[in-house]
Formats: structure tokens, C-alpha cells, sequence
């Protein structure tokens, strides 16, 4: 979804109307970008509004209104790292039941919720930052150029890991 950058302009100026706005149209795709990143939908909802706190903060300080989106989905990448970063326990699997209980909308990896644990199962196979690249370009569209800048990782190594996630995914999934 395209955010305009009208309404990103007026909140970076401090109308709290059109954050609101911002913020209807962008946190479906951050809760499943968090929600398939993290494997739990309490962490992602709350990663997801750490996220909006921290973008309304600074958005004063956005450089360029047409960059809202690959900008706050930056914030969402630090936001996960450090969730994962701060896990005590060892990396747990993603909650199944969670994810298929998650509003689903036209465009998502799998209609059936056998369809959607079988994804997700394979999904759970790749480490966290597999997931999140998988997240960002596959199921929220963002190129690799984009993704890299988002997550401040080389482009080549975006290209790379993508590539080698989706050989892992398919040869699970066969």
C-alpha cells in the first residue's frame, strides 16, 4: 500500500489527525512482518507499538516524506533485533496457532490454515534474520535494494540470503 506523503508531510509537522492515518494505513504490515520475525503475536504487538511511539517521536526528523514507510520499517527491524537480542530463553518456535489466527488479507503466502502451518512451520526452520529478509521482500514486497537499507545490510548479502531462504523454504516444502 502507498502511504501519501501528503498526510505524512502534515504529521511530520505535527498534526496528530494524519499520524493517525499514517499509522491506520501502515500497522497491518508491520504487525506481520513483527509476527513472522519474532514468532509471537504479544512480542509483535508490542514491537509494533514501540515501533509507532519511537516513529512519532521522530518523524519530525523524517528527511524525505515519499521514505516514511521503508524508514519506519527500519525502526521495526532495530525493535525486533533487540526483542530477539533480549530472549533469555533459547529461540522458540513460531506460535502456530498465533499466526493462523492472524487476520489474514488478499496477497498472504497461503489461504488454508493447513496451508498457513506448513509455511510457517518451514518458516520457524529459518533463523531470525532469514525470516525477517523473507518478511520484508517476499510477503511485504520491498525490493532487495530497499531491504537492505532497512535493515543496514549490504545489498549483496540481502540478494544471498534471500536467495539461499528460498531454496531452504522450497526444499522443506516439497
Amino acid at each position: 500500500m502507498k502511504i501519501e506523503t501528503e498526510l505524512v508531510r502534515s504529521a511530520r509537522l505535527g498534526d496528530k489527525e494524519s499520524f493517525a492515518q499514517v499509522y491506520d494505513q501502515v500497522a497491518m504490515d508491520l504487525y506481520k512482518v513483527a509476527l513472522y520475525t519474532l514468532g509471537n503475536a504479544h512480542d509483535a504487538e508490542d514491537v509494533v507499538s514501540e515501533t509507532f511511539i519511537e516513529a512519532y517521536k521522530g518523524i519530525k526528523n523524517l528527511r524525505d516524506d515519499s521514505s516514511f514507510k521503508p524508514w519506519i520499517m527500519r525502526i521495526l527491524s532495530i525493535r525486533c533485533k533487540r526483542r530477539i537480542g533480549g530472549y533469555v530463553k533459547e529461540k522458540g518456535n513460531i506460535d502456530i496457532e498465533e499466526c493462523i489466527n492472524a487476520p489474514a488479507e488478499e496477497g498472504d503466502l497461503a489461504g488454508s490454515a493447513s496451508e498457513r502451518v506448513t509455511v510457517l512451520q518451514a518458516l520457524d526452520s529459518l533463523s531470525e534474520q532469514e525470516r525477517l529478509i523473507i518478511s520484508l521482500a517476499v510477503m511485504q514486497g520491498y525490493t532487495t535494494r530497499e531491504v537492505s537499507e532497512m535493515l543496514n545490510i549490504p545489498h549483496g548479502t540481502v540478494s544471498s540470503k534471500l536467495h539461499r531462504s528460498l531454496i531452504k523454504l522450497r526444499k522443506i516444502l516439497e
